[in-house]
């Protein structure tokens, strides 16, 4: 079993910067991608950014593309989300995500992450 915990949210002035953690726990790690989603309120969750975990090849919403930044640390099974130039249309709940093997790669679907963390809320003011 592999839990996902997610943290590093809060209160983000607009033009801003933040950077959200998500640390997987436990005895396996079957995770081909990992990717980052997000949720504000009376919305559909949405996809944010994706990485492959062996090989490091990102791919971004059109939202986000060219201000946040999706990476992972290999060695502790974390990944990042450095957002900069944070705009109030990013505050979310935003939750991490891991895909198994043969789920699609390149299918950025919700329904393609079988792993999900718990979230953590991100506010921004203006």
């Amino acid at each position: 079993q592999v839990h996902l915990l997610e943290s590093g949210g809060g209160l983000v002035q607009a033009g801003g910067s933040l950077r959200l953690s998500c640390a997987a726990s436990g005895r396996s790690f079957p995770f081909s991608n990992m990717g980052w989603f997000r949720q504000a309120p009376g919305k559909e969750r949405e996809f944010v950014a994706d990485i492959s975990w062996s090989g490091g090849s990102t791919f971004y919403a059109d939202s986000v593309k060219d201000r946040f930044a999706i990476s992972r640390d290999y060695g502790k099974r974390t990944l990042y989300l450095h957002m900069n130039i944070v705009k109030p249309e990013d505050a979310a709940v935003y939750y991490c995500a891991g895909k198994v093997p043969g789920a699609g790669a390149t299918d950025y679907r919700a329904a393609t992450y079988s792993y999900w963390g718990q979230g953590t809320e991100v506010t921004v003011s203006s």
